[in-house]
């Protein structure tokens, strides 16, 4: 399969390129990047991208399949509006013409607790996210809905101290389901599911990654 990627230089992202160029399943591996990253390997191609005017580059957006990964945090993104921008327009934007160019699946990541209805800015973001790329119809549309992520040398304190909260719990016994998930683990996870799951919508949701 050729797998297109944006969200590549993210936590997650870095860590589902590593797992891909390792995976024999996956022939072509093409990065849509807004500078160059330090990785050459046959199997990767990169292509510079202005993400608010993608028609220069909407050609090159051709594969089998679509792994969105991108995203941020309002602190990063420094305004609501531009979160939204980061966080819907773009993913929207892309996926809209990965479909268009006759891309077939799609992995979003998502996160735990997303709704259209969330009173929580960002969950409501990714909720609407979820539903609009729902409407370009792929024909395999898997996301991921995780919840604490275990980022390897996380500035975050917010998630440092969430994630020893919740170890601290699961040690106990308590909330096994919301123990915190390293984004290795889940980049395994975006990869895997495209080959074992068939089509149609598959929301793989917190509790269910670890099993998966």
């Amino acid at each position: 399969m050729k797998a297109l990627i944006i969200g590549a230089t993210g936590a997650t992202g870095k860590d589902l390129v590593d797992i891909l160029l390792q995976d024999p399943e996956y022939k072509e591996i093409l990065l849509f990047v807004r500078r160059p990253i330090g990785i050459i390997h046959p199997k990767l191609a990169q292509i510079i991208t202005d993400f608010d005017d993608l028609d220069p580059i909407s050609g090159q957006i051709r594969g089998d399949i679509l792994f969105s990964c991108l995203g941020t945090t309002l602190k990063a993104a420094g305004s609501r509006e531009n979160q939204r921008r980061i966080d819907y327009e773009i993913p929207l934007r892309f996926a809209a013409v990965a479909r268009k160019n006759g891309v077939s699946k799609t992995v979003l990541l998502s996160a735990y607790g997303a709704s259209p209805q969330s009173r929580i800015f960002y969950l409501k973001v990714k909720g609407e996210l979820e539903e609009s790329i729902a409407d370009l119809v792929f024909d395999q549309y898997i996301i991921f809905k995780p919840g604490t992520l275990l980022r390897k040398d996380s500035e975050r304190w917010s998630e440092r101290i969430a994630a020893f909260i919740l170890n601290a719990m699961n040690s106990l016994g308590l909330l096994r389901k919301f123990r915190p998930l390293s984004t290795l683990i889940l980049a395994e996870k975006l990869a895997k599911a495209p080959i074992v799951l068939g089509a149609g919508r598959h929301v793989i949701q917190l509790e269910k990654i670890f099993g998966f």
